[in-house]
């Protein structure tokens, strides 16, 4: 299947030898010339200084011509005048149209004298010699069948050698099977010069005989040498027959199908502009070389209209993938509605072409040339530009893992920002080749623009706004990234909590102060007056102050929460109803999250009070309560040992000192405070609590003594002697329903019954 690349192949080969062709021959005979001779102009032959004088010394010539030159001056500066008054777009567009429509006219003149010439070559009103024209074929046939058999020859050598060369190519890469290729076109080149240099042999030495040869030997050598080495570099570009050595995305189908139809263009341009038609020239006459060219370039241009329309849905397929594939950007629409009227496009240029090359080849051919080729180069290099461009923003950034790891967000920032600028730089290029096309075909001066005061002034000033936003964005990214590494604990010094809060601050404050400047250095580069802009910000800052009391309140309360250094990220803090870690500050508020993960956002205008519980160090405070009968001695020495094995465990390195013993502190109920401390790192307190608390228990098990529990102590009371009354306790039958059971409450069994709950019964009899 054709490719979208390759449909272009036919019109640059049109061009480049219809170029060639129209360099190389004489104008087109005009209706009346004699056969067989060359064109002449159609003007006048200029007078001689004889003629002239005549003409002076003659009064009244010499006023007539006076007149006339007056006359022809006055016509000039009126339509000089005229153009100065009227310097309109619809008057350039009339110029261009009465232009183009003048030229029409010319070529459809040429176009019949042509015509009308052929058709009289060939009714037989023209003398031709054509016994001249069988003398230089039968001598130029031997040097063909010898130039034909040793190409043969050399082909089947070097088919050999670029079959080798091929074989080893799957096994390259990219660079190699690239170099394998160069060394095919090498040995291929080689063989068409040397079946070129055979067929010279043989034309000085077996045709002349004598060391010389005729012009016509010497156009067919040359015809062919320039041919074959063409077909050469098309044989390297699609490779028919050896796919190994194919660089282009195409399939075998595909390679074969446009080196068919390439080829035998390239054939019959280059035989028949450089072979045939010098020789019918030369033998005949020039009307009817030139009427050969035209049947052969309009045989060709018939072709190329045939390729087109065999290509037209499968071009229309590929310049539609972006729209097909969803995507509703402006290259996806413009090359979609290009997909659907290029055929036309196609056709239209061709015809075009053809009248061009028949009306004027010496002028008009070079432009129209000149113009494609710019056109194609602009197109290619956009089209070069377009595409890396979409590979990239499809891709992505991605940063070495060293550098990702130092800076984490820069990949990120650079993913947000770097493909939205490429996207705004594609629809740049896009319209630059817009421009460039349009520049190539006259339908505008940009150039000439751009060198006018006016377009310096404005690209000037676009240019100089681009600058002041990429460099801005470069410092954003720089400041962003020192400040990213100056927060990441794995490189440099581990930045501390105030460190964090303030250039997270100095972060937010940099970045909106420096959006601000670079917008209003790109409007100032724009020529936008600024001042009205930063007097209407000065008022509308204004306004916002004195209707947006609460928030000046907030902003002013937070800036002296961050100078006094009340709390910073990370802290554990209590914020009004509120506690948790502070997990962002800005200048208006806090976000705090609590002990659930709930996220608190607090306006500092609604802050009383801040109770930070992680500044400088913290204390886990050890309040034990133990009965009453235990040993405070033994007690104190238990807790120290509780400590001593604290320092043992994997916190030892959070702990600040030794324990400070506070002793007894309260007598409860049915305990006994007593009360230490332990001063630990800035947020350690907790986790060392807990671990503290669980070595106090297992030690308080070990040694008997007992954390009190809320109980009930029956005391019978004593007489003078000391001595307490017997308790006498009778187990009750145990009830069989719950009314028997309510009937036998009130009786000390029932209460002896009750003693299984956490508000245990303890019985106490005191004896002698």
């Amino acid at each position: 299947m054709a490719s979208a690349g390759a449909g272009l192949l036919p019109l640059l080969l049109v061009l480049a030898f219809l170029l060639f062709a129209g360099t190389a021959q004489a104008q087109i005979t005009i209706p009346g010339q004699q056969s067989g001779t060359q064109p002449s102009t159609a003007a006048s032959p200029a007078p001689s200084v004889d003629d002239l004088i005549r003409l002076l010394e003659n009064d009244q010539a010499r006023a007539e011509l006076i007149a006339r030159l007056r006359a022809v001056a006055e016509g000039e500066k009126g339509q000089t005048a005229e153009a100065v008054a009227d310097p309109t777009f619809a008057r350039h567009i009339a110029e261009y149209t009465q232009m183009v429509a003048e030229q029409g006219a010319d070529a459809m003149q040429a176009i019949g004298g042509i015509l009308a010439e052929t058709g009289r070559i060939f009714a037989g009103s023209t003398r031709a010699n054509f016994s001249r024209l069988w003398n230089v074929i039968g001598n130029v046939a031997l040097v063909g069948l010898a130039l034909v058999g040793a190409f043969m020859v050399v082909r089947i050598i070097t088919g050999h050698l670029t079959s080798g060369i091929a074989a080893r190519a799957p096994a390259r890469g990219w660079l190699g099977r690239t170099m394998l290729l160069i060394a095919a076109i090498l040995i291929e080149s080689l063989g068409v010069i040397v079946a070129w240099a055979a067929g010279y042999v043989v034309a000085l030495n077996v045709v002349g005989g004598t060391g010389r040869m005729g012009i016509n030997q010497s156009l067919l050598l040359n015809a062919f040498l320039a041919v074959e080495l063409v077909k050469v570099l098309l044989r390297a570009l699609l490779e028919p027959d050896r796919p190994a050595l194919r660089l282009a995305p195409l399939s075998d189908t595909t390679a074969t199908y446009w080196y068919f139809w390439a080829s035998r263009i390239v054939s019959m341009l280059g035989y028949t502009f450089m072979f045939v038609a010098p020789i019918i020239a030369a033998s005949v006459s020039f009307a009817a070389a030139q009427a050969i060219r035209i049947l052969v370039v309009l045989t060709i241009i018939i072709m190329a209209v045939i390729i087109v329309l065999q290509n037209r849905d499968r071009v229309r397929a590929v310049l539609s993938q972006r729209a097909a594939a969803g995507r509703d950007d402006v290259l996806s629409r413009s090359l979609a509605f290009l997909g659907r009227y290029w055929h036309i496009l196609a056709i239209v240029y061709l015809v075009g072409l053809f009248l061009a090359w028949l009306a004027n080849p010496d002028e008009a051919l070079p432009y129209i040339v000149g113009a494609t080729a710019e056109s194609v180069v602009a197109a290619a290099v956009g089209a070069v530009v377009i595409t890396f461009i979409a590979r990239f923003v499809s891709v992505g950034m991605r940063l070495p893992p060293e550098v990702k790891e130092r800076l984490p967000l820069l990949e990120r920032r650079l993913n947000a920002f770097v493909p939205r600028t490429l996207q705004v730089v594609r629809t740049i290029v896009l319209v630059a080749v817009l421009i460039a096309i349009a520049q190539a075909w006259g339908l505008i001066d940009f150039i000439g623009w751009v060198a006018s005061d006016v377009g310096r002034r404005v690209t000037g000033s676009v240019i100089s706004a681009a600058l002041i936003v990429l460099v801005g964005f470069a410092i954003y990214l720089a400041v962003s990234s020192w400040v990213e590494y100056r927060l990441n604990p794995n490189y440099g010094t581990v930045p501390t909590a105030r460190e964090r809060t303030l250039l997270a601050l100095f972060r937010n404050a940099f970045t909106i102060a420096l959006c601000v400047l670079v917008l209003m250095l790109a409007l100032a580069q724009l020529g936008v007056n600024i001042a009205p802009l930063l007097a209407g910000a000065g008022v509308l800052g204004l306004a916002i102050g004195f209707g947006a009391q609460k928030l000046v309140q907030d902003i002013i309360t937070g800036v002296f929460i961050q100078f006094e250094n009340a709390m910073n990220e990370g802290d554990v803090v209590t914020v009004g109803n509120f506690s948790g870690v502070v997990e962002r500050l800005t200048i208006r508020s806090v976000s705090i999250r609590s002990l659930d993960g709930t996220l608190h956002l607090v306006p500092f205008s609604s802050v009383d009070s801040v109770s930070n519980m992680t500044k400088g160090f913290s204390y886990h405070i050890a309040e034990i309560g133990v009965a009453y009968r235990e040993d405070i001695a033994e007690v104190k020495e238990a807790m120290q040992d509780a400590f001593d094995q604290l320092l043992e465990t994997e916190h030892k390195d959070h702990i600040i000192g030794p324990l400070e013993m506070h002793g007894v502190t309260a007598f409860g109920d049915s305990a006994v405070m007593v009360r230490a401390r332990i001063k630990t790192m800035p947020g350690q307190h907790w986790a060392i609590g807990r671990t503290y608390n669980e070595l106090i228990k297992q030690i308080f098990d070990a040694r008997g003594i007992e954390i009190p529990f809320p109980h009930i102590t029956l005391y019978m009371g004593e007489d003078k002697q000391g001595k307490a009354p017997p308790l006498n306790v009778k187990e009750l039958p145990r009830p069989s329903s719950d009314q028997g059971r309510a009937a036998g409450r009130g009786q000390l069994g029932d209460v002896a019954e009750q003693t299984g709950g956490t508000q245990g019964v303890r019985m106490k009899r005191r004896s002698e």
